[in-house]
């Protein structure tokens, strides 16, 4: 007979936690980011006694490890090129297919980058049922699972760098009037910046087990997300900012735009970093 269930948990009809409790004694957890990011259970002794952690086996460890590795570089130079180019269109020689050329660069890292964490939901281990081991399928380049909060924040993330690329395909584009740039690479900024943000909260959807943002200065993938979150803010900001002018044909404050750039993109590169603690 299967281990009963003792509680599902997480935001809205999302279960990000769950619970169940041994016949022998004790409770293991399963939390969807440990396990996909670290393919890791916890467990509790009988009677309380001290929580340790179950692994994933070792096709699966290795498939994360190497899952994460491209990830977090990806995001690392991404961000790095991104903050590149914003610091050449505020210090640089002016030449804006130079800072084009290299946003373009490091929004094809942001593409690689959105896409591996896909993949790390779409592969990771999952939990058998009654609380048992995790255990691997087979590989997957693609899936559908609008269910699961992780696929949908990772997707929404993927997204979102793709909806970048348009702009900055668009960016390369000369002669264009106020309302084209508005429409063409403006528009497709700011709807990036917006699919970054609700990926950003779904995500700390999941790290907490509910809609309201908490505070967890213990755990890794709170503070990547955090900082991830403070990077599409940004974005964000630095997007509003860049919106050019129909009457004088100038952006709102072109300064701005730069350095929430800069400083967004560096976020990021951050975040990248700290992803290379939460491995397996």
């Amino acid at each position: 007979m299967g281990q009963p269930e003792q509680r599902a948990e997480g935001p809205g009809p999302f279960t990000t936690r769950r619970s169940w409790r041994r016949p022998e004694g004790g409770t293991v957890v399963w939390e969807s980011r440990p396990a996909r990011k670290r393919g890791v259970l916890s467990v509790q002794g009988p009677g309380g006694t001290a929580t340790r952690s179950e692994s994933a086996d070792a096709e699966a460890l290795g498939r994360l490890r190497r899952l994460n590795a491209v990830a977090s570089a990806a995001f690392v130079v991404g961000g790095g090129l991104f903050a590149l180019g914003a610091a050449l269109a505020q210090f640089g020689s002016g030449d804006p297919l130079v800072s084009a050329s290299v946003f373009f660069t490091g929004g094809l890292f942001f593409n690689l980058g959105g896409y591996t964490s896909l993949l790390q939901v779409l592969n990771a281990p999952r939990h058998s049922p009654g609380g048992g081991r995790l255990v691997t399928a087979g590989w997957r380049w693609w899936g559908y699972e609008p269910m699961r909060l992780d696929w949908l924040s990772t997707f929404v993330l993927f997204v979102g760098t793709l909806v970048f690329g348009v702009n900055l395909l668009d960016s390369f584009l000369q002669g264009l009037s106020a309302q084209q740039l508005n429409r063409l690479v403006w528009t497709p900024d700011v709807v990036g910046c917006l699919l970054f943000l609700v990926s950003g909260h779904l995500a700390f959807a999941e790290v907490c087990h509910r809609s309201r943002p908490c505070f967890r200065s213990r755990s890794p993938g709170w503070w990547i997300v955090a900082v991830n979150q403070v990077g599409s803010v940004l974005f964000m900001v630095s997007a509003l900012a860049a919106f050019t002018r129909p009457a004088t044909g100038s952006l709102v404050n072109s300064d701005i735009a730069n350095w929430g750039t800069l400083c967004g993109a560096l976020c990021f590169s951050v975040g990248g970093v700290l992803q290379v603690f939460e491995r397996p």
